[in-house]
């Protein structure tokens, strides 16, 4: 299971296509770009699109208006419509350079985190203007270290699409083989954790004997923010091929007891930073115990993403603290550092040998890893998220996870997080004392 804001490539964030951005385009309107004088929509769209064919553009003074403090202006909203409709039509050099001059343009305000309010409150009044903002900010975030400057107009746009995305506002929805083909389309682009490899995967995900939510916002209907998968069994589950497999039979639901939540995806780049996972969770855990109350317990089969990187970096000295084996290769060769132990436990997930004592070391070195903390919170992303909602760290799966996803980012461990309703403001508790909540087999092994 993933985190939301932290491990989803931005495979699928698109501005409003061209043809649609034109076709808003085609009819001309009057415009004051520089507040000197008319000009038409589509003679200062033809304009613009001249000076981008030689890779200039207009100076900053020309967008001044935008930040105008009356969001009334017709003119100075004009022009908004104008810029979103070209920034859409260009391609990524001309976004750069458009978002450059917006910068300077911001720099030059007196009250510039004022100014970047009114300025984005014009474009969310533009035609599909919400869409078209989430898009912009995946822009600011791919680019920022590339354009000076787009850090207070990013901390602006955060700031108004945390409002404007407020959980309250969000609708949630169940997903199933009935919903729209467009829809279920959407689910195999955005997931993030266990690629879909068929329609008849994602038909066993979404089967009657599953379960999968989303969150969508009213303005955004056809696109889910995010959404969670969940199975269900009789026991807690160890073992992620298993609970995928499409050939597995219906499931007697009036038998299950355990909810796993196995895969959640956070769709847009651009709402980085603008966490509803958590809410998402305690929505489906309460959608769920109302639907089948014979439930008793929840849990995550979740990916360990950071695992493979951490460990690769450890001396053998680091390595022999955790591990604790005392091998005759210690005395041959040295005790194995990370890198030489990381290709150890991907030979041995993989299927190639069984040694208890390679299996016990991973187990080890996961759970060490699971419990740094960094700057006040987990270090992975994925621990950060589940034990920031108040779960603990329940137990490490070994070859849990053998696809080369698995393999290479945590040579095939998994972890459970365990989430005890009545547990979770103490677990939080704990974490924000800089100790995660871990049971007592997790323990065991420090």
């Amino acid at each position: 299971m993933t985190v939301p804001d932290t491990l989803v490539p931005a495979r699928a964030a698109r501005l409003p296509e061209k043809s649609m951005a034109r076709r808003e385009l085609a009819n001309p309107a009057t415009i004051d770009a520089d507040g000197d004088g008319p000009e038409t929509e589509a003679g200062l769209m033809a304009r613009l699109g001249r000076l981008w064919e030689r890779d200039r553009f207009p100076d900053e003074a020309s967008l001044r208006p935008l930040f105008g403090p009356r969001l009334t202006d017709v003119a100075a909203n004009r022009l908004a419509h104008a810029w979103c409709g070209a920034y859409a039509a260009a391609e990524g050099k001309a976004r750069r350079a458009m978002l450059g001059l917006l910068a300077a343009a911001s720099a030059a305000q007196e009250s510039p985190d004022e100014a970047n309010g009114r300025l984005f409150r014009r474009f969310n009044n533009q035609p599909d203007g919400l869409r078209f903002l989430v898009a912009l900010r995946a822009d600011m975030l791919r680019w920022r270290k590339q354009v000076a400057g787009l850090q207070p107009l990013d901390r602006a746009l955060e700031g108004l699409l945390s409002a404007w995305f407020d959980v309250g506002l969000l609708d949630l929805r169940r997903l199933t083989w009935d919903s729209p083909a467009s829809l279920l389309e959407k689910l195999i682009v955005y997931e993030a954790v266990h690629e879909i490899q068929s329609w008849d995967d994602l038909k066993h995900r979404v089967a009657q004997d599953r379960r999968c939510y989303a969150f969508f916002h009213p303005q955004m209907p056809d696109i889910p923010l995010i959404f969670v998968e969940v199975a269900f069994a009789p026991q807690m589950a160890d073992n992620v091929q298993a609970l995928l497999d499409p050939h597995l039979p219906p499931q007697n639901l009036d038998k299950a007891r355990w909810a796993i939540f196995y895969s959640i995806s956070n769709t847009q780049p651009g709402l980085r930073g603008i966490s509803f996972g958590n809410f998402l969770l305690k929505r489906v855990i309460d959608q769920l115990l109302e639907e089948l109350p014979k439930l008793k317990s929840f849990a995550t089969l979740s990916p360990i993403p950071g695992l493979a990187d951490w460990l690769g970096r450890l001396s053998s000295d680091e390595v022999e603290a955790i591990v604790r084996e005392r091998t005759r290769e210690r005395s041959r060769r040295g005790v194995p550092d990370g890198q030489r132990w990381l290709a150890r436990l991907r030979r041995a997930a993989a299927g190639a040998a069984q040694n208890e004592v390679v299996q016990r070391a991973g187990m080890r070195l996961a759970a060490a890893y699971l419990q740094i903390m960094k700057s006040g919170a987990p270090l992975d992303p994925v621990a950060r998220f589940h034990l920031g909602n108040g779960a603990r760290i329940e137990r490490i799966n070994w070859a849990a996870d053998r696809s080369a996803k698995g393999l290479a980012q945590s040579a095939g461990l998994m972890v459970n997080y365990l989430y005890e309703l009545d547990a979770l403001d103490d677990n939080l508790g704990r974490l924000n004392a800089g100790k995660p909540a871990v049971s007592r087999a997790i323990a065991r092994m420090g």
